[in-house]
């Protein structure tokens, strides 16, 4: 009797203390939140691109999540998550280069005062 109340103890709090999709959604969520309030409110171009890639990572912690709790047998949500953290690499690349270009030209990375393409 005293083995089952404690593996029915030890249950109840596996199951209260088991990380399920609702927390990786809510985790996501709040860094997707944390990312759109950096890009909206950075000036600099570098914490810009950087807000990006939070963003990114927020995007696929819930695919991953998704791919594991709603469909476990399958690849998806992995491969996707793969594509996207290539794409980042790319863009960032790109993006840190025309910053270094806009630095070497401009000598700032504000981005209030990229205001040579305005008519």
């Amino acid at each position: 009797m005293n083995a089952s109340l404690v593996n029915s103890f030890a249950n109840i709090i596996h199951a209260a203390t088991a990380i399920g999709l609702y927390h990786f959604l809510i985790l996501g969520a709040l860094l997707f939140g944390l990312g759109l309030y950096g890009l909206l409110t950075k000036r600099n171009a570098i914490a810009v691109l950087m807000c990006i890639e939070l963003m990114l990572n927020a995007v696929n912690i819930n695919l991953i999540a998704f791919s594991r709790f709603v469909a476990p047998a399958g690849l998806a949500g992995q491969v996707f998550a793969v594509f996207i953290i290539t794409v980042a690499a790319a863009e960032i690349a790109v993006g840190l280069a025309l910053v270094f270009a806009i630095v070497r030209d401009r000598l700032t990375s504000s981005l209030d005062d990229l205001d040579w393409l305005k008519w």
